[in-house]
């Protein structure tokens, strides 16, 4: 098991995910992030879990495939360190990795995840979710930094 993290990189900004899907990809179980467009962004980032839980069918059929109790998970926190690898259009390939059924997964894009790290501690963001990404300590005026 990887060693959590006890010192946060307060300069990584971070990404909003409805729990149960927060926990899965920190477990590297959900190890492609669907959106509906690419991103240019690589290296870590925080997962936030989001305050509103995901109430879709396939996010239920995923949580009790873990074993989880959604309503037990954290909310309005960040919980851990992922980092993206790639982004890409997916296809019926991807829905595993997406933990979704294929036929949802017309025009949309995945982002690769890696190396999840688990939070020592949960931790509240100085500063909330106001977009797709955010910085969780740092009032940023422009976009997240890229690689």
């Amino acid at each position: 098991m990887k060693q959590a993290i006890k010192h946060p990189d307060k300069s990584l900004p971070a990404l909003g995910i409805r729990q149960p899907w927060a926990e899965l990809i920190l477990r590297g179980i959900k190890t492609i992030e669907l959106r509906s467009s690419q991103t240019r962004i690589r290296g870590p980032i925080y997962i936030y879990a989001s305050k509103k839980l995901a109430k879709t069918p396939h996010a239920e059929k995923a949580a009790e495939k873990a074993g989880l109790n959604v309503e037990e998970l954290p909310r309005g926190v960040l919980i851990g360190t992922v980092e993206i690898v790639d982004s890409f259009p997916v296809n019926q390939k991807h829905a595993v990795a997406a933990g979704v059924p294929a036929q949802i997964l017309k025009g949309k894009f995945g982002w690769k995840l890696t190396n999840p790290q688990r939070l020592q501690a949960l931790i509240i963001p100085d500063y909330l979710p106001y977009g797709v990404w955010f910085y969780p300590f740092l009032r940023k005026k422009t976009g997240v930094r890229k690689k």
